[in-house]
């Protein structure tokens, strides 16, 4: 090199031996700069300087991406890749992913800042020169360094030749899993980028997926010469040492498979994979709404779901290319322990063997989901076929396992891609007629509490419709009348939510009218108990189903028609009595009409002795009183100048058309029970 060139760069001037490391490493800190990485990079070709120096300038390099890219791959290759590793581990625990850029960067991703770098480049240039795509179409810095520090690892493993690679492994892929558990954006992006550092560790040869959108990594280059490990040990890796080091990417990949489909969201009701949503448009076509898209259709054509697919496409195959078989996914995600958290920031001890390696219980149950749907949704999955489940006691188990874990109050609000995946299982199982075998009442009802908590506090309609589908039908194949009425009544009487208990009123409308109306047999059946009371029932089912006599409308009607006295009373504030109005407006409205049927379906009442229900249940002063009498309270606080005219309770004209529809119910009632002559 020059004279002259060194002489006008410090860089150069104090290369080694003009000064001591550690002087040259202070010196490179003060001068770095975009403008000085090509020196950096000519300097970075000596092996020998890089070995002792270019661990230390990692965390120097990674703020001057994607400027500085070229000099990071020279460290990967050249500096110590023991010593590089733990700094690049460090780097990738400190990233943060929502942090503001510093006000430089910002301009340098600015669309001004954009514009500046495009029209610097050189008018001779070619349109699809890097300067000018790079400038076009800069992703945030730190998703450049998260793809950088995984391009930098693949290497630097690769370079690592010791007894115990597992070691190593475990502290990189520990850290990754820090990094990739704090995104909040770019997630499609990174995760690929996360399926291509795997598939580089591990050897597959399966073709990566290739990006969304360019980034970072179309200035890639694959450096075909590195050095070799300066501290390399003679003794090759054992086959309990590789079997530990594939465990561990095992486990990786279902650590990413977890927070890959838990973070998914949608705007418009597209939970987690929609695997529930698409397996009911095969299974139930005739409940697709025309003229509007449907599941399937929506995954083969919006850009957006066709990536979602396609990345979990990824996962799985990588799941299957690293060995992870059914067997232990499934063993995985029956196991009854909660899976043992790490503490946030802290790192685990290198494990002993692959047997102390835990799978994650989501992700793993998410992989045996995909492979599971998968039997179902393409025709081409025969190769891939896995053991059938059936509602009890397998899913009865998943269901336990995933759903309501922190308590009975949290049922619904799980993430929506576990909803899903558990309820697609579940409907597969109804569909080939999967029930299984019951011993005991108790799980059945505690099953249906699961599901029907499901439909009502699930955030995602189609989640809830789908929840609800499976408890009605699942609650109508059981064989006993009696345990399909408990189960009725119990939602009637203690279920906080008015959804639910409007649910309720459907199917105990269902049960009256198949009970008194013969229609055709169930689609679904559950083997009965083993109980002599539950084999009696089934032998005389057809003369003595207690819906067809009059117990039934008896035992419930204190809770279908509750008294209502004193609710929404004079003495409460008129906006809290009407919010509770409200908040059980569907069920009140669910049961007039159940009871507006009840007294004009003629046929019924000799059976189920409506006159006598009417009576003895206090219908008229007990339910329909008191709701007339609400009612002309909250139409005259809706009215202009009124208590609930003002803004906290919305459009006023669609409140009041409320309650001129309960107006209507209960004038159809007045009509019905004049006609009981009594």
């Amino acid at each position: 090199m020059a004279d002259a060139d060194k002489t006008l760069n410090p860089l150069l001037a104090a290369l080694p031996p003009a000064t001591d490391y550690l002087t040259y490493l202070t010196l490179i800190e003060y001068n770095l700069t975009e403008e000085n990485l090509p020196i950096l990079h000519q300097v970075l070709s000596d092996p020998e300087l890089t070995a002792n120096i270019g661990w230390d300038l990692v965390h120097l390099l990674l703020p001057l991406l994607p400027a500085s890219e070229e000099c990071l791959q020279d460290i990967a290759v050249r500096g110590n890749p023991r010593e590089v590793i733990l700094k690049v581990t460090e780097a990738l625990r400190l990233l943060e992913f929502d942090e503001l850029e510093d006000s430089s960067d910002d301009d340098e991703r600015s669309e001004e800042g954009v514009a500046k770098k495009i029209a610097a480049v050189d008018i001779g240039e070619f349109s699809t020169s890097p300067a000018l795509l790079l400038a076009a179409n800069v992703p945030p810095l730190y998703v450049l360094k998260f793809e950088v520090l995984l391009s930098l690892l693949s290497t630097l493993h690769r370079r690592v030749k010791t007894k115990y690679p597992s070691r190593f492994l475990s502290t990189s892929l520990q850290a990754v899993l820090v990094a990739y558990d704090k995104l909040k954006h770019h997630r499609d992006e990174l995760t690929l980028s996360t399926v291509k550092f795997v598939k580089t560790l591990s050897g597959t040869k399966r073709p990566h997926l290739p990006p969304r959108t360019a980034s970072g990594n179309m200035l890639k280059r694959v450096t075909s010469h590195s050095e070799p490990d300066p501290e390399a040990q003679r003794d090759a890796p054992t086959a309990d040492e590789n079997m530990l080091s594939n465990r561990l990417l095992q486990s990786f990949i279902t650590h990413v498979t977890e927070d890959y489909i838990v973070s998914l969201t949608s705007t418009d009701d597209v939970p987690g994979l929609a695997w529930s949503s698409r397996l009911m448009e095969k299974f139930e076509p005739r409940r697709i709404i025309p003229n509007k898209a449907t599941f399937a259709e929506r995954f083969a054509e919006e850009e957006d779901l066709r990536t979602r697919s396609a990345i979990l496409g990824q996962l799985v195959a990588l799941a299957q290319d690293l060995g992870l078989s059914t067997q232990d996914l499934y063993k995985t995600v029956t196991e009854p322990e909660t899976e043992r958290q790490s503490i946030p920031g802290e790192e685990d001890e290198p494990p002993n063997s692959a047997d102390d390696i835990p799978l994650s219980k989501t992700g793993s149950f998410f992989l045996f989901t995909a492979r599971y749907v998968k039997q179902e949704l393409y025709a081409t999955a025969n190769a891939d076929k896995v053991d059938e489940l059936s509602i009890f006691p397998e899913h009865a188990t998943l269901l336990t396992n995933f759903v309501g874990a922190l308590g009975q109050g949290t049922i619904g609000m799980e993430p929506e891609g576990t909803l899903d995946a558990i309820l697609a299982l579940a409907l597969i199982a109804m569909e080939k007629n999967n029930i299984g075998e019951l011993k005991d009442d108790e799980i059945f009802a505690q099953y249906l509490q699961s599901t029907s908590m499901i439909s009502a506090n699930c955030p995602s309609p189609s989640l809830r419709y789908h929840a609800h589908y499976l408890t009605s039908t699942l609650l109508r194949s059981h064989p006993s009348d009696i345990v399909r009425l408990t189960f009725i009544k119990d939602t009637l009487e203690h279920c906080p939510f008015a959804n639910l208990k409007t649910s309720a009123v459907g199917w105990l409308k269902g049960e009256t009218l198949e009970a008194n109306i013969p229609q055709d047999g169930h689609n679904h059946s559950l083997p009965s108990t083993s109980t002599t009371e539950h084999d009696s029932e089934n032998d005389s089912e057809s003369h003595s189903n207690i819906f067809a006599t009059p117990v039934a409308l008896s035992t419930v009607s204190p809770f279908l028609f509750p008294n209502l006295t004193h609710s929404w009373a004079s003495a409460v504030e008129v906006s809290e009595s009407w919010m509770d109005f409200r908040v059980d407006l569907g069920f009140l409205l669910a049961s007039l009409n159940f009871y507006y049927l009840l007294l004009t379906a003629k046929m019924l009442h000799e059976n189920l002795d409506i006159a006598g229900l009417h009576k003895n249940a206090n219908v008229e002063e007990g339910f329909l009183v008191p709701l007339k009498s609400a009612v002309v309270r909250f139409r005259k606080a809706l009215k202009e100048g009124g208590e609930l005219r003002g803004n906290e309770v919305g459009d006023a004209s669609v409140s009041l058309g409320d309650l001129v529809l309960v107006d209507d119910v209960v004038e159809r009632v007045e009509r019905g029970i004049k006609g009981l002559n009594i």
